[in-house]
């Protein structure tokens, strides 16, 4: 390689159309995932103290809101459900009157064009707050895994495209996938929380979805955010299973995380840019510290850049009209 004088970095960012033409990662609407929750009652728009501009949605404002992601041209919605009443087993996500059963055919009987994705997991629908059936303080692993697997199969009949389970049972993506297939839905993707890390950048999300724990934490299942190699092994082992897109969670401080898993597995990979990652953009811009409209951009980015094929992410309506705007 020549040396400088005649070797000039700075040649190819010169001219913005030649910085634009040498652009290493593009960042296009079809890369976004954009979270939603459904709340129970009509006529609800509730915004998430925590999380400006992300609102608890009844489901007939939810199909209001689908609507206009999907005219956005953003190709998928991933579905958090916050319902009436809660129990021991959390017997409202497999029930085939759930929230999120009910959100599906709601969304699919009115909004065209848009992949609907759920969450698998019990979290959000146990009086306890935990992602399991419980023995005490001890969550049960198979237990819990057979009511996943109930979950799984009552969102594929109402009508959902990708079955996303967030839990971190061992065993719960073969399961899955045995129960979708041996209902006739063998054709629906799996996407697995595969690399799920026990983060402190979840906190806003506990307001959302009204799941922090009653007691304790969740790191007996959820990864210790020191381990980089474990993330290998979750991951290759939920490929194994039979996951089809595995996930990367939270992202930002996981990038390396998102490289190594990417390279290992080969696997289409998702990362999901948690509600943590986003309230201190939020904030930060809020407060004129920031320019946040261009920290989320470059967020964003550097998420693709490390190997993300999708990104689950609360800015995607903000991010894909900067998008429309700059074309």
């Amino acid at each position: 390689m020549a040396d400088f004088p005649i070797k000039r970095l700075r040649r190819l960012r010169y001219n913005p159309l030649v910085r634009d033409l040498v652009r290493e990662t593009l960042l296009t609407k079809n890369d976004f995932i954009y979270p939603m929750f459904a709340v129970p009652g009509t006529g609800i728009r509730k915004e998430i103290r925590s999380m400006p501009g992300v609102f608890n949605f009844s489901i007939d404002e939810l199909v209001k809101e689908c609507k206009e992601v999907a005219a956005l041209g953003i190709p998928a919605v991933i579905l958090f459900g916050i319902p009436e009443h809660k129990d021991e087993v959390g017997s409202d996500a497999y029930s085939d009157e759930g929230i999120i059963q009910r959100a599906i055919r709601a969304i699919k009987a009115e909004v065209k064009n848009l992949l609907v994705i759920t969450d698998v997991c019990l979290c959000e629908y146990t009086s306890h707050g935990h992602c399991g059936v419980l023995n005490g303080e001890e969550i049960l692993n198979d237990e819990t895994v057979d009511l996943l697997v109930k979950e799984a199969v009552s969102h594929a009949k109402a009508g959902a495209d990708v079955i996303a389970p967030s839990d971190m049972m061992d065993g719960r993506i073969g399961a899955i996938r045995k129960g979708l297939d041996d209902n006739g839905f063998k054709n629906i993707p799996v996407l697995s929380y595969a690399v799920k890390y026990a983060s402190g950048y979840y906190g806003p999300f506990r307001d959302a979805a009204d799941s922090a724990p009653a007691f304790g934490d969740r790191r007996s299942h959820q990864m210790d955010v020191a381990n980089g190699d474990e993330a290998i092994r979750e991951a290759l082992s939920d490929v194994e299973e039979g996951a089809d897109i595995i996930m990367v969670k939270p992202a930002g401080a996981y990038l390396d995380i998102i490289r190594r898993v990417k390279d290992a597995t080969g696997m289409p990979l998702a990362a999901y840019q948690v509600s943590g990652e986003y309230a201190m953009i939020k904030a930060a811009g809020k407060l004129g510290w920031i320019d946040e409209e261009r920290v989320m951009m470059e967020s964003l980015v550097a998420i693709k850049r490390a190997g993300a094929d999708m990104i689950l992410t609360y800015f995607a309506m903000e991010a894909a009209k900067v998008l429309d705007r700059n074309k």
